[in-house]
């Protein structure tokens, strides 16, 4: 399975869980440059599925506020 596959396959939840593992392995050191580089790409990885989570919620949100205004001017109009 390709990284981007996988990325599109995980959770809000999976992602940020594996994000807090990856940021506690960089914070408490003893890697090599190498794995601390390919930990710091995951780690950024794992906050760009986050965000899309976040912003897909955000978008969802106002479209149901959006409908619910327009449902409530409605009503008002009738």
């Amino acid at each position: 399975m390709s990284s981007k596959t996988e990325e599109a396959a995980l959770s809000y939840e999976q992602a940020r869980d594996e994000l807090i593992e990856t940021v506690r392995r960089l914070e408490a050191g003893g890697t090599s440059l190498e794995q601390s580089l390919a930990l710091w790409e995951r780690g950024e990885e794992l906050a760009r599925v986050c965000r899309q989570w976040l912003e897909g919620a955000r978008a969802r949100l106002d479209a149901a506020l959006a409908e619910e205004e327009a449902a409530g001017e409605a009503e008002e109009e009738d």
